[in-house]
């Protein structure tokens, strides 16, 4: 049954309650993820205007929000006319519309703004990409979410000493300057694997959505340096209760082979643990096989998978 009667609208600026709305459908539909109500807030006004970020959310007449978007241009792409639509529905309003007036109303708005090609994660569950394939997406690459049980006691122990030269600090020692930061963060973005090539060179841009983001602890994200400088680092997202993720795991090139993002990745696993975070999370695109092989000896499980799916804009049918 298709309700028609749902209202598309954009999330309220400022307004807890929405914000609430939208962490409630998105932990419903993607558990494997960290979304806190703060975190939605700074991820609308944040957002850097290039982007043109909007969260839309659908509501039945009683007012309850049943669904949420959130769709962009994909600004940092040295491709033009690339864009982002990801959309979710609670699983116990699925089937009435909302979903399919979500896709079309982030549809229409990219279009507005611009946008050729528009990408989208959908889960890969036959539901969810008989969904897409109706409505002209194609799919893709594929990336899993894993889950560790940090309560099982399996973190391999710390290091009776670091190989010479080499440091661990805190993300929150680098409080006066992150620049540091931004620019290890740049450059192994630029080498991860992904349908659209992201080059960012905005520091400030960087330093509103990603270093003052909410979710991100600094004190759990863990910095490697070698004489020095910075060689690799784990950022670090929390719910502030029990959920922890891993956002990106990276070393430098000149340093790479070397064990330093495992050696990144198991001081903030430990430290989170001792923090009472009972749960971790982290995700990796399906051809990522050395960050794949790195989580699995962690004890790290795939615990689901998505796939990319792709449109160009105007066509309604793969």
């Amino acid at each position: 049954m298709t309700d028609t009667t749902v209202l598309i609208r954009d999330l309220r600026p400022g307004d807890p309650v929405d914000a609430e709305a939208v962490v409630r459908v998105r932990r419903a539909t993607l558990p494997f993820m960290i979304t806190t109500a703060a975190g939605v807030a700074s991820e609308l006004t944040n957002s850097p205007p290039a982007r043109r970020h909007r969260i839309l959310v659908a509501q039945t007449p009683d007012g309850h929000v049943v669904g949420t978007a959130q769709a962009g241009i994909a600004h940092d792409s040295p491709e033009p006319g690339r864009s982002y639509l990801n959309a979710y529905v609670d699983p116990a309003h699925r089937g009435r519309g909302a979903g399919t007036a979500l896709l079309r109303t982030a549809e229409a708005y990219l279009a507005a703004e611009g946008a050729v090609d528009v990408y989208a994660w959908v889960l890969d569950e036959p539901g969810h990409r008989a969904f897409a394939e109706r409505h002209g997406y194609r799919a893709s690459r594929s990336a899993h979410f894993l889950r560790l049980d940090l309560t099982a006691g399996t973190l391999p122990a710390p290091p009776d000493a670091l190989p010479a030269g080499v440091e661990l600090r805190p993300g929150s020692a680098f409080a006066a300057d992150p620049r540091p930061l931004f620019e290890a963060d740049a450059e192994t973005t630029a080498d991860e694997p992904g349908d659209i090539d992201t080059e960012f060179d905005d520091y400030e841009d960087w330093v509103r959505h990603t270093w003052n983001n909410p979710d991100l602890d600094k004190d759990l994200t863990t910095v490697v340096l070698v004489d020095g400088a910075v060689a690799a680092f784990t950022a670090a997202l929390t719910d502030g209760g029990t959920r922890y993720a891993s956002a990106m795991t990276g070393t430098l090139r000149a340093h790479r082979g070397r064990g330093l993002a495992r050696l990144a990745k198991a001081d903030s696993l430990r430290r989170a643990r001792a923090a009472g975070y009972t749960e971790a999370f982290t995700g990796n695109d399906a051809g990522n096989a050395p960050m794949l092989a790195v989580n699995a000896r962690f004890g790290y499980e795939i615990c689901a998978t998505e796939v990319r799916h792709a449109k160009r804009l105007g066509e309604d049918r793969p």
